[in-house]
């Protein structure tokens, strides 16, 4: 099971067995928009709302967020607009 937005282990892996030279062009470029949207979803998603598959998937992927903030939360925080005042600097 996966996150949402996210790409399950089992179609990455199965994306990852097939050699590029046996995959049509169509092929090849649906598994580089999912590979890349995986990375931008994991990326955007803080580790602590991940569940422990993709936390484990992303790991060996390399596409392990190692802050604890969310690309959206940063981007508030950057523009002043994070009203969470619980908070700290």
């Amino acid at each position: 099971m996966s996150d949402t937005g996210r790409q399950s282990l089992t179609d990455k892996a199965g994306a990852a067995i097939k050699p590029d030279s046996q995959k049509s062009y169509l092929e090849q470029g649906t598994d580089m928009l999912k590979g890349k949207a995986d990375s931008a979803a994991s990326t955007g998603q803080p580790e602590s709302q991940k569940s422990w598959t993709q936390q484990a998937g992303d790991a060996v992927s390399g596409n392990k967020n190692d802050n604890q903030e969310s690309l959206m939360g940063r981007a508030k925080d950057a523009l002043g607009m994070n009203q969470d005042t619980t908070r700290k600097p």
